[in-house]
């Protein structure tokens, strides 16, 4: 087994701190420590992409959920599993608009999307790290 999935799942779980801190300075007005950390945020969430990829590049894409786990497990696994994918590629183009309208100052539209991007972010975050350990660490692995 290789080392990478536990690195994904380590950086996605820092993506989720960062997301939650850069929340809480924004909510406390703490703009350039928000926009620090949503940086770093976006900066660890590139890692984690960088290393999935290479991950399924080098070993391929784990797709094999073991047919001797329970049925409430699978149809669990796949309910999280899909909606995280999807939404997954969504978010991409939606921290490219977010973090373009930041540096543009455009704080109304940056606003309007930052709100949405960071409930899909945050969510694909969790299940990250969610569908790590049910892949890797739960009777669906075994």
């Amino acid at each position: 087994m290789t080392v990478l999935p536990a690195v994904d799942a380590t950086l996605n779980a820092a993506s989720c701190i960062l997301l939650c801190l850069g929340f809480l300075f924004i909510k406390t007005g703490r703009w350039r420590a928000h926009g620090f950390t949503m940086v770093t945020a976006t900066a660890v969430s590139t890692a984690f992409l960088v290393c999935y990829l290479a991950n399924h590049y080098l070993h391929g894409v784990h797709t094999t959920v073991h047919s001797h786990a329970p049925h409430w497990l699978r149809y669990t696994y796949l309910a999280i599993l899909f909606p995280h994918l999807f939404l997954a590629m969504v978010m991409l183009p939606m921290i490219y608009l977010t973090l373009l309208r930041a540096y543009r100052r455009d704080w109304i539209n940056h606003r309007r999307i930052a709100i949405p991007t960071f409930c899909i972010w945050l969510y694909v975050s969790i299940t990250g790290v969610i569908i790590y350990f049910m892949l890797y660490h739960s009777r669906l692995a075994t």
